[in-house]
Parts: structure tokens; C-alpha cells; sequence
């Protein structure tokens, strides 16, 4: 088992930046790719941004392509994502996943094994 426990999460205007930050306990950290994803109120849970479990191969969606960026410190068993340039449609719930195919980055959230309860961002225009 894999425990994951998202913060970061608040309510910022339209332009700014938040950080992500999802810890990780239990099993060996590195041993997972790990994925960001969002889900809005009535929309299905939508990929946000992937990391290999040794943090050389990233992979984002394209609504958040050059605006978030997505890092690991397996020292410290935690994946950050990092927002900018935030918009109202960033809004929504956050979660980070936890994947161990071994097959390449996945955008799929049937892929991930374990999921993080969730942290909140409401992003005001």
C-alpha cells in the first residue's frame, strides 16, 4: 500500500501560482511514476501532469502545458506541482496518483493504483 496526502490547495486570483506538494508513505517511493490530476464540479477526473519515479521523463495535458510543472524529491517521498499562471478553469479538485506498470508515462486514471484524498483550488478571474 501506498499512502498519499495532497496540500497545497487555496484560493488565488487569476494570474498567480500555487505549489502543490503530495507526500507519500509506505512503499518504496521511487518505485512509482506519479500523475496529477484535477476534477471540476460535474466533469469527469482529467490528467494533469505525469513524472517517471526517477523524475528524468515528465508529460503534461496541453491545457496546462508551459503554465504548471510537475517535480519529485524522492529523498523527501514527495511530488510537487507547481501552478502558474493560473486560470478560473484551473479550478478544481487536485488529486495525486501513484502507478507501477512500468510501462511509460500514463494518462489514464484507471492506470494509477493509489490516489491522495484530494486538495482544493478555486482560482478567481
Amino acid at each position: 500500500q501506498v499512502q498519499l496526502v495532497e496540500s497545497g490547495g487555496g484560493l488565488v486570483q487569476a494570474g498567480g501560482s500555487l505549489r502543490l506538494s503530495c507526500a507519500a508513505s509506505g512503499r518504496t517511493f521511487s518505485n512509482y511514476d506519479m500523475g496529477w490530476f484535477r476534477q471540476a464540479p460535474g466533469k469527469e477526473r482529467e490528467f494533469a501532469a505525469a513524472i517517471s519515479r526517477g523524475g528524468a521523463n515528465t508529460n503534461y495535458a496541453d491545457s496546462v502545458k508551459g503554465r504548471f510543472t510537475i517535480s519529485r524529491d524522492n529523498a523527501k517521498n514527495t511530488v510537487y506541482l507547481q501552478m502558474n499562471s493560473l486560470k478560473p478553469e484551473d479550478t478544481a479538485v487536485y488529486y495525486c496518483a501513484a502507478e507501477s506498470t512500468r510501462l511509460g508515462l500514463r494518462v489514464g486514471a484507471r492506470e494509477y493504483d493509489y490516489w491522495g484524498q484530494g486538495t482544493q483550488v478555486t482560482v478567481s478571474s
